[in-house]
Formats: structure tokens, C-alpha cells, sequence
């Protein structure tokens, strides 16, 4: 629960860090249930590629469960009772007014306007955006999908726990970019967003380490598929410090 001290302010990202690692910890026996190894010792990314069609989809199962382990972790805010408000049901009478009566296609017009925003980049860092749009999340998920691919084809005894360790590091990547991502870009949530980022951004650093460390002297890879994946997550952890500085830019803007 929020610090009673911080209620009436607008939480940075340092503060929203705080609280983010907090759910961490809370959520941390249920995310070791769903992420754990099966009674056969199936890492759960090959669960999810034998679980879905392809490894784009297995990619964006990864990310939904992540979604949702934390999202639980949040507050419901159904301690307001509708009863207590004397005005709720006189607002509700006149959402359903303008929502049934008005001229359908001015309505249908207003949906196609808002989709357009969705898909345009010109909008990606606004709350009418979508992730879809925001490059450094397509960098991730594209790089991710791209490791799904090379541990399938590994031989099962090079399945250990430097290379599982590995591959989730990469997963979480890009869950934790889609986790900031859904926090929007209003001050009073912005710094959610950006505490989020930098858990990718330090994904990304821990991932890099494990490569360095552990997989480039092993028989995972050779010497230029070790030189190429380098270049891609070293590629995609400078941009994401660049994306968190966007993020910090816009949030002190707001000031």
C-alpha cells in the first residue's frame, strides 16, 4: 500500500520503484509457480512453445502472464460504494443518454479517429497511443522471438539454468516495457512507467552479463552468432536508457 506521507503528492520514479519492487516481493511465490519448472523439468519458455502455435504468440504469452501476476498485485479500488455518491446515478443516466441516443455515425466516426491515433507514431507516447508503435518494444519482442528460436534448436543437454536464465532475462524484457507502457504517460503515473523501464533496462544489462559471462565460452554459440546477438541486446539496452531519459524528460516537463 502507498506511504501515507506520499498521498497528496506525485510519485517520481524512484518512489513508484519502491512500490513496484514491493508488489515484487509480494507476487514473487505466485511467479515462481507459473515460471517454475514443470515436474519434468520443462523450462517454462519451451511450456510456452509447446503450449502455442508459433514464437511470436509465445513471446506475447510470456508478457500476459507477467501482465497479469502483477496487475494482481494492485489494489482494487471497490472500496467506494455507489451509494455514497448522490450524483452517480444522475451521471450514469446522462453516459447512457449520449452513449444510445446519439447519431451512430458521429459515434463511429469518433472510433476511427481514436484507432487512428492509436496506430500513428505520433502519438506513442500519449495515453491515445499504442505499444505497437513504440520501437524499442518492437526491438525487444523481435529479439525475443528470435531467442525462442535458438533455444528450441538447442540440444536438450545445453538447456541449463546460465541458459533459462538467460532466455527469461530477454522475456522480461519486453514485459516490462509493456508493464511500464501500461501506465500511461499522465504526471501522476508517468513515474510507474519509467520504474518499469529501467526493470527492462536492467533485464537487459543482467542479460548482457549472462551472455558475457557464461554463454560466450560454452558451446551455445559460435564465435559470430555470440559477435551478432552482442550487437542486437547491447543494441537494444542503449536504447532503452535513451527511451527512460524520453520518459524523465516528459515527466519534469509536467512540473
Amino acid at each position: 500500500m502507498a506511504d501515507e506521507r506520499y498521498d497528496n503528492e506525485i510519485w517520481d520514479e524512484f518512489r513508484w520503484g519502491e512500490h513496484l519492487d514491493e508488489i515484487e516481493r509480494k507476487s514473487e511465490q505466485l511467479r515462481s509457480f507459473i515460471a517454475s519448472d514443470s515436474p519434468t523439468n520443462t523450462p517454462r519458455w519451451l511450456m510456452l512453445l509447446k503450449e502455442n502455435n508459433n514464437k511470436k504468440e509465445a513471446v506475447d504469452a510470456f508478457i500476459e502472464e507477467e501482465l497479469q501476476i502483477e496487475e494482481a498485485y494492485f489494489p482494487e479500488e471497490d472500496d467506494w460504494d455507489e451509494d455514497d455518491d448522490p450524483d452517480y446515478w444522475e451521471d450514469i443516466e446522462d453516459w447512457e443518454d449520449e452513449f444510445f441516443f446519439n447519431d451512430y455515425e458521429e459515434t463511429e466516426d469518433y472510433d476511427e479517429g481514436e484507432e487512428w491515433k492509436a496506430l500513428s507514431e505520433d502519438f506513442t507516447l500519449t495515453n491515445n497511443g499504442s505499444i505497437e508503435t513504440l520501437p524499442v518494444y518492437n526491438q525487444a519482442h523481435e529479439l525475443a522471438v528470435y531467442i525462442l528460436q535458438w533455444a528450441e534448436e538447442l540440444p536438450p543437454r545445453l538447456r541449463n539454468d546460465n541458459c533459462s536464465h538467460f532466455i527469461d532475462k530477454i522475456l522480461q524484457i519486453g514485459a516490462k516495457l509493456a508493464g511500464g507502457y501500461s501506465f500511461g504517460f499522465e504526471q501522476d503515473l508517468l513515474g510507474g512507467n519509467i520504474a518499469n523501464t529501467k526493470k527492462a533496462l536492467f533485464a537487459a544489462n543482467h542479460a548482457l552479463q549472462i551472455l558475457s559471462d557464461d554463454l560466450k565460452a560454452s558451446n551455445y554459440l559460435s564465435k559470430l552468432e555470440y559477435q551478432l546477438l552482442h550487437e542486437r541486446l547491447f543494441a537494444l539496452r542503449n536504447n532503452i536508457g535513451i527511451y527512460v531519459q524520453d520518459l524523465r524528460d516528459l515527466f519534469y516537463r509536467g512540473f
